[in-house]
């Protein structure tokens, strides 16, 4: 058996799966995000801790004999969390989470130096984790003095299970200390922002062994001796996985809260103009890209709130079979847009409303207006180096047919719709775990999971939407001067 961790911002997954990769179980602890002041957000290590003791209890009441088989665990977690330890491994301040903006000028700072750029082929985001350790040097010196080891939050679950600093490519590439194309870390942006190299973790791959089990926890939950715990994965390398995006050319669209586009890449190929993520993958000698807007499934949900219909009344109304381009058009930027504008003040907007302009009409915009932010996504990750010929599409999102439609028409490619079953972050953790404990094959164990169906482009609109998305990608300069107002 085989145990897969996911770190998450809202809680704690555990899943057992067996030799075979067939989940045998699942249960969850949960978390929740303190926010003392305006733009903080942080947790608790030591919830994480209570949070994975109760996700493996659930998993220990149900299937004990099960977990008493485990020989390997992966972890998965939240992405550019800022985990403070002193020399005795004693967490110094609450964890900055990845959704904390309060370091947008020690951010706008760094990236202002080019090498950050070069070196990470990322721009300087305030989410990401260097921004928040010059925050905390110029707030909080004190604490900055005692700092022995800064740890990502599923490398600070590592130390706990295994007493070892150590972390692995993908999560150490949201840093921007990582020399991204050589996956080590970088003395000279340490040096940048007041650090050394022994300040943090050891570097190995995701799928390399990373530590074993400390004989306590294993005892406590029925486990035997020698279980390796895998370096694992930040949560998208871990969700890709999961979902077997792990070969060039592979790509998958995330329909969830925000939008995800995802490419595996067998190069690095950098562009961090383009607002492009390009980050190492689990896998060695594997890199990826990814394309994020701020409002996938959250502009659905705002239009729901406003009209006092739930999401999936919604769709039903807008019914399956795609709809021409009406001429009303969504911006979804309703908490600013990350690919391609790296904008955090833009916001959103529907244009070219009239009298007669009713519900179904708004709905159909808002969906088109996703699919239009996404193919910006895929029009950056095309302008760094990447082709996506198909993408397979996962999240809550996907559950709308027509929207996937529109998103197959906006981009030009086939969609994908997996069979039923948890391809996540916690099932790909699982199967680094795997790869880890028993030396098997990195891309045979994450194959993708078999499609149950494929949305084509609907080609009597293929004309509609590319005259519907060059009048969407008119809008963002048309009304970025107004959001500054």
């Amino acid at each position: 058996m085989y145990l897969g961790l996911d770190l998450g911002t809202s809680g704690v997954k555990a899943m057992l799966i067996d030799g075979d990769q067939r989940v045998i179980g699942s249960a969850n602890g949960a978390l929740e995000v303190s926010r003392p002041h305006h733009g903080w957000s942080e947790q608790a290590p030591a919830d994480w801790i209570r949070a994975t003791e109760e996700a493996i209890g659930g998993l220990k009441a149900l299937h004990p004999a099960e977990l008493a088989a485990v020989r390997g665990i992966g972890l998965s977690g939240q992405m550019h969390g800022a985990t403070l330890v002193d020399a005795d491994d004693k967490v110094l301040r609450p964890c900055i989470l990845w959704n904390d903006t309060r370091s947008h000028v020690e951010a706008a700072a760094l990236d202002a130096d080019p090498r950050f750029r070069a070196l990470t082929g990322n721009i300087v985001f305030p989410g990401f984790t260097a921004p928040k350790l010059a925050w905390v040097a110029r707030h909080e010196p004190d604490i900055f003095a005692k700092v022995a080891k800064v740890l990502l939050p599923k490398d600070f679950l590592r130390l706990w299970l295994t007493g070892e600093h150590i972390s692995e490519m993908s999560d150490a590439a949201g840093t921007s200390w990582l020399d991204t194309g050589k996956r080590a870390w970088s003395a000279e942006l340490l040096a940048a922002t007041g650090l050394n190299e022994r300040q943090m973790p050891a570097l190995v791959e995701g799928t390399d062994p990373a530590g074993t089990l400390r004989s306590e926890l294993a005892g406590k939950w029925g486990m035997g001796g020698g279980v390796i715990v895998a370096g694992g994965a930040g949560d998208n390398a871990a969700s890709a996985c999961g979902m077997g995006t792990v070969s060039e050319g592979a790509a998958f669209v995330s329909l969830g809260t925000s939008g995800v586009l995802f490419a595996a890449n067998g190069s690095y190929l950098p562009k961090p103009e383009s607002a492009v993520h390009a980050f190492c993958h689990a896998l060695p000698n594997t890199w990826h890209q990814m394309g994020v807007i701020l409002s996938a499934t959250d502009a659905l949900n705002w239009h729901s709130h406003v009209t006092s219909k739930s999401a999936a009344e919604l769709t039903t109304e807008l019914g399956e079979a795609l709809r021409a381009p009406t001429g009303v058009t969504f911006l979804p930027y309703l908490s600013g847009e990350r690919t391609p504008h790296n904008d955090a003040a833009i916001r959103g907007a529907f244009i070219g409303l009239g009298h007669d302009t009713g519900r179904v009409v708004l709905t159909q915009a808002v969906l088109e207006g996703v699919s239009f932010a996404i193919r910006d996504s895929f029009e950056a990750l095309r302008s760094a180096g990447t082709t996506i010929s198909r993408v397979t599409a996962i999240g809550g999102g996907s559950r709308s047919r027509y929207w996937l439609a529109s998103i197959a028409t906006a981009l030009g490619v086939p969609v994908d719709i997996p069979a039923d079953g948890d391809f996540g972050a916690a099932f790909g953790a699982a199967r680094l775990g795997l790869i880890a404990a028993t030396g098997a094959d990195p891309v045979a164990v994450c194959s993708a999971p078999e499609t149950a169906e494929t949305i084509d482009p609907v080609a009597e609109f293929s004309g509609a939407y590319a005259d519907a998305y060059s009048r969407y990608r008119a809008l963002y300069p048309a009304i970025k001067p107004l959001s500054a107002l």
